[in-house]
């Protein structure tokens, strides 16, 4: 079982990081106007980027990494507890509208369950054990990437998650907010996006918060890009769910193509509303059935198949 820090030996080690750093200069920020705080705090998410931009090549190799899995069948978990959790989350539940992804291609884990989403559950992100429990209800494999996620880099449900992972040969990435983290260390690839102390002191929800939505981002969408999801800029695997999606399907094929109206809705009738087909089949002047065995042979990769 995970030992538990005592009282005083968690104050210690809050005290040792950056992202928990009080500030003397902002102790009276509730005495300043709003427009002043409103001025204060963009004044500190505009730093964030460049703290990112420190870590690029650190997560350009994870990325590289992850799609090299993915490719091969493996999938994309994120773990956290809390606000890190939640990003997870959010990130992988924007993945099947955006890039035609299946439910269980990109996986959020958070601490506590569904129910941790919108209230606190008490202890869930100080059992590694959980972690290790819930990526085993997913069944993990060893080509299955995981992302621990924590912006003080010891939550133990995100570095369990990563330890019992990279035991498992599955490829790990630990992303945090603090230099020389725990999370860091245990996993094969560390990105520690150093974003400094909060407006509100420990309120890692602010710049933190930030950081890692910016980063899991990147992870997502360039991963995707590296798949063959995208055709140039174009999300040419977005699953048309609704009037927007299917009104933004028309205008990828016609962006892609530069063909009439009448012959990209045909198109897309004929493609069984397939974004991907429906260019292809116009660019390469072939009917549905062809494009897709085409797609096929190419691996899904659009510019590939206009190759072949």
């Amino acid at each position: 079982m995970t030992s538990t820090p005592g009282p005083a030996e968690l104050r210690a080690q809050l005290e040792s990081l950056t992202t928990e750093a009080f500030r003397p200069e902002l102790a009276g920020i509730d005495r300043l106007p709003t427009a002043e705080i409103a001025r204060l705090m963009n004044g500190e998410d505009r730093t964030v980027p460049d703290a990112v931009a420190t870590q690029l090549t650190a997560i350009a190799a994870a990325i590289d990494a992850t799609a090299d899995r993915m490719a091969r069948g493996g999938r994309l978990v994120y773990a956290g507890a809390g606000t890190a959790g939640r990003l997870g989350v959010l990130d992988a539940s924007e993945c099947p509208p955006t890039f035609n992804t299946g439910p269980d291609e990109v996986v959020g884990l958070i601490a506590g369950g569904p129910s941790a989403m919108v209230e606190a559950v008490e202890g869930a992100e100080d059992s590694k054990e959980l972690a290790a429990a819930d990526l085993d209800g997913l069944g993990l494999t060893a080509l299955d990437t995981v992302v621990g996620v924590s912006a003080s880099g010891r939550t133990p449900y995100a570095i369990g998650a990563v330890e019992h992972a990279r035991a498992a040969g599955a490829l790990t990435i630990g992303l945090s907010c603090n230099a020389d983290s725990a999370l860091a260390a245990a996993a094969e690839h560390g990105i520690e996006v150093v974003v400094g102390p909060e407006l509100l002191t420990g309120s890692t929800r602010l710049k933190a918060g930030t950081a890692q939505k910016l980063v899991l981002n990147m992870i997502s969408t360039i991963t995707m890009i590296r798949l063959g999801k995208t055709y140039g800029n174009l999300m040419v695997d977005v699953r048309a769910s609704n009037d927007k999606l299917r009104a933004r399907s028309r205008r990828i094929v016609s962006l892609a193509t530069d063909a009439p109206e009448d012959a990209v809705e045909t198109a897309l009738t004929a493609a069984d509303g397939e974004v991907k087909t429906a260019i292809l089949m116009l660019l390469a002047d072939v009917d549905a059935p062809t494009a897709a065995d085409l797609l096929k042979r190419a691996g899904g990769h659009l510019r590939e198949a206009l190759r072949l």
